[in-house]
């Protein structure tokens, strides 16, 4: 006698409820992150919100998601470098503004310092004024700290053992970009019209990196790392009032 034939399933019957299932865990990851955002009074890190959703739900999915939710709306959902946080749409600040607060520009000698530490982190002082051609100021170095912009990195393992500037989150969210790697190249800034006329044969534009991770010709800071800037500058007269913006520019 012949046996019946086994049943063959064409279609997994649990598929349905497995996909159900797993949106299910990303609607909830996204509410956790949602509302741990909106807390948060800083940006928050990856690995922090990774540690506060379930395991096994892709974060990088989940943000995405909230960003595009957010997208069009008051607020939007913003990424510097491996932290998030809501920012006001571009396009609304005005409403929020209440009164008309009086930005004062870097000088010269700061912008060119600022530009150089970004695209040739981890750099010394004395390498920057190699670039420029010309001596910098502490006060150039105390204004760009002070902003948040730079920051001391370590010290290079060479005579002397200089300090290592480079760059911060705060430098990446005022001039609105996700990562370094963002900073314009040599194609754009010939295209912005900031280089005129025939460049050097071989010139190029550094490829930026802000690892915070120190480098094989660096090594850490001490603990007095708040006195290190004034160790940098040893033949200033104390005397001397702080010099203002500008000082060391070319004269």
């Amino acid at each position: 006698m012949a046996q019946a034939a086994e049943k063959i399933e064409l279609f997994d019957v649990n598929s349905d409820d497995e996909l159900a299932r797993h949106e299910a865990r990303l609607r909830e990851a996204e509410r956790i992150i949602e509302a741990l955002l909106f807390a948060c009074a800083e940006p928050l890190d990856e690995a922090e919100m990774a540690r506060r959703i379930e395991e096994g739900v892709d974060l990088e999915r989940v943000l995405e998601r909230l960003r595009a939710h957010y997208t069009g709306r008051g607020v939007n959902l913003t990424r510097v470098g491996k932290k998030w946080f809501f920012r006001t749409a571009a396009d609304l600040n005005w409403i929020l503004a209440r009164e008309q607060v009086e930005e004062k520009k870097l000088s010269r000698a700061a912008l060119e310092t600022l530009a150089i530490i970004a695209y040739h982190q981890p750099t010394t002082r004395a390498e920057i004024e190699e670039i420029r051609g010309v001596a910098i100021s502490k006060g150039t170095l105390d204004v760009l700290l002070d902003t948040g912009w730079i920051r001391l990195r370590g010290r290079r393992k060479a005579p002397g053992r200089p300090i290592t500037y480079g760059t911060t989150d705060a430098f990446l969210m005022h001039f609105g970009l996700e990562q370094i790697g963002d900073l314009p190249g040599l194609d754009e800034l010939k295209g912005a019209g900031l280089f005129d006329g025939r460049l050097p044969k071989g010139f190029g534009v550094p490829q930026p990196s802000d690892d915070a991770a120190l480098r094989e010709d660096e090594e850490p800071l001490e603990d007095d790392a708040p006195e290190l800037l004034e160790m940098e500058f040893p033949d200033e007269p104390e005397a001397l009032e702080p010099p203002e913006l500008g000082d060391d520019e070319e004269h």
